[in-house]
């Protein structure tokens, strides 16, 4: 299994020094950076396991950097932890809106990075597992209301697609039909366009029927195996 990728980012050395170390140690990949508007970029380019973030930083703080983090294409449900030294009520309500899903309180030291990285480990596993894409280039028919629009996929996740299909717009609630390769079988399933480019458009999966989701599961296995 290939070790979680992490993305660590705080302004304080010698903080992400060790952050880095302990996460290091217990095999982790981690990306270390002290530049938080550096990150915003990183984060549109790969994807992550697991992002830290400093809740206070100069240029962007871990608030504003968990926003488009949260719009990234790649990231938009990548665990985020809030590494913060403030435990007022409103700061953590406002950070698990944006979308947070863990709190680490300052000071950091071995034992509590060790602590918290063995608690979000399995979480981090899962949502890569369920966020793995591979390459699928089959029609796809995209249905959205009254609308019938056909496209072609790009690629798949457990959790969803992206496709090229003509008037698919942010929010549009969208069925979703289309066959997988060598095994034949048919995928109807219900989902919710959340971004669209100019020419590709990321469909989220809802809730997948159980043969679906194994047929999935068996193509990405098999794909990824080469």
């Amino acid at each position: 299994m290939q070790p979680l990728k992490l993305l660590v980012v705080e302004d304080n050395i010698a903080s992400l020094e060790l952050m880095t170390e302990v996460f290091t140690t217990l095999n982790a990949e981690v990306r270390p950076l002290s530049d938080s508007e550096k990150a915003v970029d990183i984060v549109n380019q790969e994807r992550f396991d697991g992002i830290f973030l400093d809740l206070e930083m100069p240029n962007l703080n871990g608030l504003d950097l968990a926003r488009p983090i949260r719009k990234s294409s790649w990231n938009r449900s990548t665990p985020i932890v809030i590494v913060t030294g403030r435990d007022e009520r409103q700061t953590m309500q406002e950070a698990f809106a944006i979308g947070a899903t863990f709190f680490l309180q300052k000071p950091v030291d071995r034992q509590k990075l060790s602590a918290l990285f063995r608690t979000v480990a399995g979480g981090m596993l899962e949502n890569r597992r369920k966020n793995t894409r591979v390459p699928l280039h089959t029609e796809v028919v995209c249905i959205v209301g009254a609308r019938t629009i056909r496209g072609m996929t790009w690629n798949l996740s457990q959790g969803g697609m992206q496709v090229e299909a003509n008037s698919l717009h942010p929010n549009d609630k969208v069925r979703v039909s289309f066959q997988l390769p060598v095994s034949g079988v048919s995928v109807d399933v219900a989902g919710t366009v959340v971004w669209a480019g100019e020419t590709r458009q990321g469909i989220q999966f809802a809730v997948l029927a159980e043969s679906a989701q194994q047929a999935i599961q068996k193509y990405i296995a098999e794909v990824e195996k080469g």
